[in-house]
């Protein structure tokens, strides 16, 4: 009898789990009083539970691979994205659709620590961005405000984050018209977004884009962009599991005031030559959209350049935020101005002509030369005359020969009757000599082949 008392509990539980877990509920005391009796048995029937779903472990398995981490490595464009969201300038970056543009910048808000926002232009209404407006109780006395959208409400309560305007090309004119106020004053209806929100925006270019439109001028003014290619390298590694690490540039606060000072003179100095670079509008429709020279795209690059030299980045990193931001023409312009800025004075070369050190790359000592020439030229001076063919030893001892040879002709022209001759010209006489007989070769050549094809016609 014992025996038949402690195995009915077992039963019960056993035989029907649901009946056990309900005594559980409807009778605490018997329950307690069955665990008691046979506590295995209880346990076993309320222990039991249906299979894990298929969509849980899905869900694993999608965890695992989108967990990837992340490492410092020399990333161009990416550098060039982040000095420019440090310069608190909006950015837009074009590529092809799948490129990687909106990954890049979810990874970007990540590694910044800033909340990210993204807005789809194209399917807001001009509304959503200049405001809804909202009758109050006077509207003749007190106006009508423009309310702004819910998204806009939350940047400003967190007083910071990236906002992301994804889609921008497919954008219709009047919803783009509708940015321009958002992109450049940072206002959305009466509400004025926080100077912690930066703005980043991305396109397609037309061709491939969804119904796509062209940029209209006033809004690609406003922006600096960037051309967002995929790197074969950055991308295997990452899809191994390691990105390239977005961090801001560090800005050294010893250099900030020569930065700016720098970045002034380089651009003054540039449109004070080039008056017609200082508003260009392109004629091509798709150039419209595109970077171009104005006084708003100059100030935007004033900006950039003093960032760029504070924080020490390379010359491709400027070179791509110059060129997006004013075009590739005057781009390419300001950054040889920037060249020769850098250039050795050819006064202080002519003082002292044996401790001058010239620069390596060919087309820099070809500007210093001729400067040097040009310098004799507006005070000529025998002193002068012989510190340049010195200069120009110099240069043939440690360059290349055919770089002296327009200097050395140049610099022939300007002796006087009254001027010996120095004897280091003798030095660069064959090197002159044997560039001329190199030219007159080539063009021989040239004109016996021309000759040829004329003949075969």
């Amino acid at each position: 009898m014992p025996t038949r008392i402690l195995s009915a509990p077992t039963d019960t539980l056993s035989a029907s789990p649901t009946a056990a877990v309900d005594t559980l509920s409807t009778s605490p005391t018997a329950a307690i009083d069955t665990l008691s009796t046979s506590p295995t048995a209880a346990i076993d029937a309320l222990s039991t539970s249906p299979p894990a779903s298929q969509l849980d472990v899905a869900g694993e398995l999608l965890t695992l691979l989108r967990d990837a981490g992340t490492e410092p490595r020399p990333d161009t464009q990416l550098e060039a994205l982040t000095l420019a969201v440090a310069a608190d300038l909006p950015v837009l970056l074009w590529g092809e659709p799948g490129i990687g543009k909106t990954a890049a910048l979810t990874q970007l808000a990540a590694a910044l620590d800033l909340p990210l926002t993204t807005v789809i232009a194209s399917v807001h209404e001009p509304s959503d961005f200049s405001g809804l407006p909202i009758i109050g109780d006077d509207p003749a006395e007190q106006g009508v405000p423009m309310a702004p959208p819910d998204w806009a409400v939350r940047l400003v309560r967190a007083g910071r984050g990236l906002l992301f305007l994804d889609e921008l090309s497919t954008a219709p004119p009047a919803v783009q018209a509708a940015l321009l106020r958002l992109v450049l004053e940072r206002r959305i209806g009466s509400l004025q977004l926080p100077p912690g929100v930066r703005i980043v925006a991305a396109a397609n270019p037309r061709s491939s884009a969804a119904d796509g439109w062209e940029l209209s001028p006033p809004l690609a003014n406003r922006f600096v962009h960037l051309q967002w290619t995929h790197d074969h390298e950055v991308v295997v590694r990452g899809l191994g599991g390691t990105w390239p690490r977005a961090t801001l540039p560090r800005l050294d606060p010893e250099k900030l005031s020569g930065a700016v000072e720098f970045a002034r003179r380089a651009v003054c100095e540039l449109l004070a030559a080039r008056p017609t670079l200082v508003h260009r509008l392109p004629s091509n429709e798709t150039r419209r959209g595109g970077a171009w020279p104005s006084p708003r795209s100059w100030e935007m690059t004033l900006c950039l350049i003093a960032f760029a030299t504070a924080a020490g980045s390379s010359r491709e990193v400027l070179s791509l935020l110059v060129r997006g931001t004013v075009g590739d023409g005057p781009g390419l312009e300001l950054l040889a101005s920037l060249d020769r800025m850098d250039l050795p004075d050819p006064e202080v070369l002519l003082a002292d002509p044996a401790g001058a050190t010239l620069p390596e790359r060919g087309d820099l000592r070809q500007a210093v030369l001729d400067g040097v020439v040009a310098a004799v030229r507006r005070r000529p001076e025998k002193s002068r005359w012989d510190a340049a063919w010195a200069l120009l030893v110099r240069a043939l001892e440690t360059g290349a020969p055919d770089l002296v040879v327009v200097p050395a002709t140049t610099l022939a022209t300007l002796r006087q009757e009254d001027w010996d001759v120095p004897a280091s010209i003798e030095r660069l006489a064959g090197a002159v000599s044997l560039s001329r007989r190199a030219d007159r070769a080539a063009a021989q050549s040239a004109s016996r082949a021309a000759g040829a094809a004329k003949a075969g016609r």
